[in-house]
């Protein structure tokens, strides 16, 4: 048992856990976030509760913001955000095909670092010039891809949720073709691509439960017998882990539990008994 809360940096942000400690923030409350380059100004979004699970190794709450915190954190968004239209006049003065997506600064080093998109590598180390005589502090350029870029800008997904990539994924795992194929969605881009342009990331979530019900399920076309009698499966429903059935009998569908028709199920039954445990 132990405690835990999440935060976020920014509005409908990416959760961040933490121990709260001693402190006990409520929603809405601004807290002190440990990283890298020292406490960060995060807002309460999850109160402290207990959970059964191990928790060990999260960051501790470093307290309540103060007033200093504060106003520190409001002159780096000033900051970022005077960064970004400076940015975009560059860039547009030196006509780059470049898109800005979002910035980041530490004050502690006076350090920018412009996140940006672009259809190919960019020449930019004459915009780095212009950018840091600007702003008056040394600024690094980085690149991102389609998903980076769907993540730090944020949006609303197919769903009607917020996206996956901007509030809990941490890291992007592989997803193919192959995996709306085995859910029986339509292999259409406009269906199954995401906000990135790039296959939704959530045709992974589920994937291994398809796996898993194909390899035990009997297949589209077997003939099989089922407490209302014999016939044909003729499609899969596998969130509720069931088999449609053409009933050889009039032709009329039935949906039937995966164990009632598939043969291992049926081989149990016969060793053990039909009033066998579940």
């Amino acid at each position: 048992m132990g405690m835990i809360m999440a935060v976020s940096f920014t509005r409908y942000g990416r959760l961040y856990y933490l121990d709260p400690g001693e402190h006990s923030p409520k929603v809405g409350d601004k807290v002190l976030v440990p990283t890298d380059w020292g406490p960060e100004v995060a807002e309460c979004v999850w109160a402290p509760q207990w959970t059964s699970e191990d928790i060990d190794g999260l960051p501790i709450c470093a307290g309540i913001a103060g007033e200093e915190h504060l106003a520190r954190d409001e002159t780096n968004t000033r900051r970022r955000a005077e960064a970004r239209s400076v940015s975009k006049r560059l860039i547009k003065r030196h006509e780059l095909p470049m898109k800005v997506i979002g910035i980041d600064y530490l004050d502690q080093d006076n350090v920018y670092t412009v996140y940006f998109s672009a259809p190919h590598r960019v020449d930019f180390r004459a915009l780095v010039r212009d950018l840091a005589r600007n702003l008056r502090a040394r600024v690094e350029l980085r690149q991102v891809g389609p998903r980076d870029e769907a993540r730090l800008q944020g949006g609303i997904g197919p769903c009607g949720r917020d996206l996956c990539c901007a509030t809990f994924l941490k890291d992007f795992e592989p997803v193919s073709v192959r995996m709306a194929k085995d859910q029986d969605l339509p292999v259409n881009p406009l269906r199954i691509a995401g906000a990135c342009g790039r296959l939704m990331c959530c045709l992974k979530y589920e994937h291994p439960l398809y796996q898993e019900f194909r390899a035990s399920a009997p297949r589209v076309g077997v003939a099989v017998e089922t407490p209302q009698g014999a016939g044909t499966v003729v499609g899969h429903n596998v969130p509720s882990d069931s088999v449609v059935v053409r009933l050889n009998d009039g032709g009329r569908r039935c949906a039937c539990s995966k164990a009632s028709v598939c043969a291992p199920r049926k081989a149990y039954d016969a060793t053990y008994g039909e009033d066998a445990p579940a």
